[in-house]
């Protein structure tokens, strides 16, 4: 698809997610959601779409012209205002929602996410909004126009999370919390979550701002330089890093280190194994995650599964109609709580974490938890090579590793007798082929995985 990439539309403001952009959006959302072809009306009266947005700059605007293009076409906007991504996509529940937000991207940026009954439009409905705006749309008959109203969604957004968190860890009386916000919406959702459950909590860059002054959006060790200081300094137990619309969630321990996004989700799917009711628990995650996440389900009497970057959704979907009952999904810094909703919700990670930590302390989280030397490498790789490339790269690695278990479904995944893997798979973005590794020595695995990387890459044509 040309519009949609792993996390909705999202790209310049002056450029590619212009007001001209966002009123076709809205207009072929709208379509879809009455029915409504260009000389017919909603078959079962107005429904209601609810509209979010983050603080960018641009976001007023582009909310506007998607407010239009849903109207003209039959349906009613409940406008939401300056909100989290996961708290328009808890109010999207029963219903569609827009939610107007680049993410972590600059703030240049700007973005369309979409939701129906609270999780991301599939690739299916995405390629059904691409075809309607690609084609000649027409708005419905004047009197079949919606209308909007006000809705307030954040209140009642944290009150569920509270809820949510509360069943898992102890009291959070007088824990010590610092949440970095970066300007964006974790502002409106984590400080308060945390201080309904008696956290004692310090924000920095706590100012919904959408030219992001604080720091660059993308929360990384990097941008998080302030955090990580002022959690060292300042005695706090551990310190919470949200991206622009709060679906991300990077955590910092006491001494001002990041603690790796894997092991972050390996603490999270192991209490969740835990303690659910069921007989086949099962953890959706990527073909890029961490060996230690599958070591933790397993002694907590659970299974992995794995599915393609960008489609956590799907992969739940697949392991449901298996069988299983999905307890946690989860792709680096983004995780998805099904007994809490369908959504990438960066919020509710923190304040399950938050409870956590109350109970165990986070190096008592971590204790159980291998963390293996990690290491990333990007290979050069025209595009117009990497189909290629990666079919060469399907019969040398397992070649190259004999004693390896091997799984292509994803790009090549290698995984070793002592728990060490390697995953291979072309960027979808970019002109790479990522290679990554988890080992004792990483070093070499890397080295080795890499050769046969830029050797498959030279021999394609």
């Amino acid at each position: 698809m040309d519009l949609f990439g792993t996390a909705g539309i999202r790209g310049s403001a002056e450029e590619r997610v212009t007001p001209e952009l966002a009123l076709a959006v809205g207009r072929a959302v709208g379509t879809d959601v009455t029915g409504t072809e260009p000389d017919g009306g909603a078959a079962n009266g107005t429904p209601s779409v609810v509209v979010g947005r983050d603080g960018r700059t641009t976001g007023p605007a582009l909310a506007a012209a998607v407010e239009a293009g849903l109207e003209s076409a039959g349906v009613d906007v409940r406008r939401a205002g300056v909100v989290p991504t996961p708290a328009l996509a808890y109010a999207s529940r029963g219903r569609r929602g827009v939610m107007l937000t680049a993410s972590h991207n600059p703030p240049t940026d700007n973005g369309i996410k979409v939701f129906v009954d609270g999780e991301e439009y599939d690739r299916d409905l995405e390629q059904a909004i691409e075809t309607r705006v690609a084609g000649e749309q027409r708005p419905a008959p004047w009197d079949a126009w919606g209308d909007s109203a006000e809705e307030t969604v954040l209140p009642d957004y944290r009150e569920a999370v509270v809820a949510y968190a509360r069943e898992y860890g102890a009291d959070a009386d007088g824990l010590d919390v610092a949440v970095d916000c970066g300007n964006g919406m974790g502002a409106l959702g984590t400080p308060g979550v945390l201080r309904g459950l008696g956290a004692r909590v310090v924000t920095l860059n706590g100012q919904v701002d959408g030219h992001f002054p604080g720091r660059e959006s993308k929360p990384t060790p990097e941008s998080l330089a302030d955090l990580r200081a002022f959690v060292r300094d300042g005695d706090f137990d551990f310190g919470i890093g949200h991206d622009g619309d709060a679906d991300r969630i990077v955590i910092v321990d006491g001494e001002g280190e990041v603690v790796h996004e894997d092991t972050v989700v390996a603490i999270l799917a192991e209490r969740f194994t835990e303690a659910a009711d069921a007989d086949d628990p099962v953890v959706v995650t990527t073909p890029n995650a961490s060996g230690r996440i599958d070591e933790r389900v397993r002694a907590a009497s659970g299974r992995v599964e794995r599915v393609r970057l960008g489609a956590l959704h799907e992969g739940i979907a697949a392991a449901r109609a298996g069988g299983g009952d999905v307890v946690f999904a989860a792709e680096p810094w983004k995780h998805i709580h099904p007994e809490h909703g369908g959504w990438i919700d960066g919020v509710a990670s923190a304040a399950v974490l938050t409870r956590l930590v109350a109970e165990s302390g986070l190096d008592g989280l971590r204790a159980p938890v291998t963390e293996r030397p990690y290491r990333k490498v990007s290979v050069p790789c025209p595009d117009e090579r990497k189909a290629e490339a990666m079919a060469r790269l399907e019969s040398s690695l397992p070649e190259a590793f004999p004693d390896a278990d091997v799984d292509t479904e994803y790009g090549v995944r290698l995984e070793f007798a002592d728990a060490s893997w390697t995953l291979v798979r072309p960027s979808g973005t970019e002109p790479y082929v990522r290679v990554y590794a988890e080992s004792d020595d990483v070093d070499a695995l890397v080295d080795e995985v890499t050769a046969a990387v830029e050797s498959a890459v030279e021999d394609a044509d």
